[in-house]
């Protein structure tokens, strides 16, 4: 499997390690970039590697809580260009597209494109031409998740970049700052899964792997029996927890807590003189998963004159 420029950068982005290295894991593991995250952590280079990001469109993530029901809505909305995506009219659709949500409670996308489109008597989908030719770009809706149940706290991060939706138990008090806070924690840290107890038993095999295969690369570890290095790896899985796991990580906020995330949760509901106890959440990156073709002006224009030689 050939490897591109392009795949060394985005290894460096997930892993944090340098280019040569980078480079180095891809030709070892024929670029195959898991592999190559992998390869790194054996050799003791990286530490467990933050979610791919070819995060290429261009758009809107947007979150709300409804006023009147408390229900919660996250919504992810693309365009097709990064001046559209900041352009008033194109925040006001999308946040049209969240009240939908909201007081509709569509099942999916295909749904919600019947639904009727606020302060019109035509719906979502008889909108859009309309919402295309104004705002002079195609628009796709792409997601959407809303939460009916207990109380939901919304965070909208750097204008649009990051819609997140935490979900919460509260008994006896306001935990909206709460909320808040676990939203701006998620946003920054962008957790793998909520809590330890939602890993699956093969992630977590793959990890004690990883660290058998670490130890057996450290010229102190290499000659002990493979029982103690499997003991000592499953040892260090709490470690492993407090990178990918919301509730074990280390809060952000150090001002605010000193520990980890459910550890704050516990005390700042503690001081308020209630009970709060986190559900769910939903972390929409503006463009994620979806790749754009990335054009190379100088590229191009060589090519033009190489073509007319």
């Amino acid at each position: 499997m050939a490897f591109t420029a392009q795949d060394v950068k985005t290894l460096r982005e997930m892993t944090n390690v340098g280019m040569m290295d980078c480079k180095k894991a891809l030709v070892a593991t024929d670029g195959d970039m898991d592999k190559a995250v992998d390869w790194l952590r054996e050799k003791g280079l990286a530490k467990a590697a933050k979610k791919a990001g070819r995060i290429a469109a261009e758009g809107m993530a947007y979150a709300a809580v409804c006023s009147e029901c408390g229900a919660g809505a996250v919504v992810e909305v693309n365009c097709e260009t990064d001046f559209c995506a900041k352009s008033d009219l194109f925040k006001a659709f999308v946040k049209d597209i969240c009240t939908v949500v909201l007081k509709d409670d569509p099942a999916d996308v295909d749904a919600l494109m019947n639904c009727k489109y606020p302060g019109k008597d035509l719906t979502v989908s008889e909108t859009m031409p309309e919402k295309v030719m104004s705002i002079g770009e195609n628009l796709q809706i792409r997601r959407f998740v809303r939460f009916a149940e207990n109380t939901s706290v919304a965070y909208v991060h750097a204008g649009g970049t990051h819609g997140v939706l935490v979900n919460l138990e509260v008994e006896g008090c306001d935990a909206t700052e709460i909320g808040k806070n676990i939203a701006m924690q998620i946003a920054a840290m962008n957790p793998k899964y909520w809590d330890k107890s939602l890993v699956p038993q093969e992630d977590i095999d793959h990890e004690v792997a990883v660290q058998v295969a670490l130890m057996d690369n450290d010229p102190k570890m290499a000659s002990k029996p493979a029982a103690i290095k499997e003991k000592a790896a499953a040892g260090k899985l709490n470690a492993f927890f407090k990178d990918v796991c919301l509730l074990q990580q280390e809060f952000v906020r150090s001002d605010l807590f000193k520990g980890s995330v459910e550890g704050y949760i516990a005390d700042a509901a503690k001081q308020l003189g209630g009970k709060v106890k986190f559900v769910n959440a939903v972390h929409f990156i503006k463009g994620e998963g979806i790749e754009k073709k990335e054009e190379d002006f100088a590229a191009e224009v060589a090519a033009q004159m190489n073509m007319g030689k």
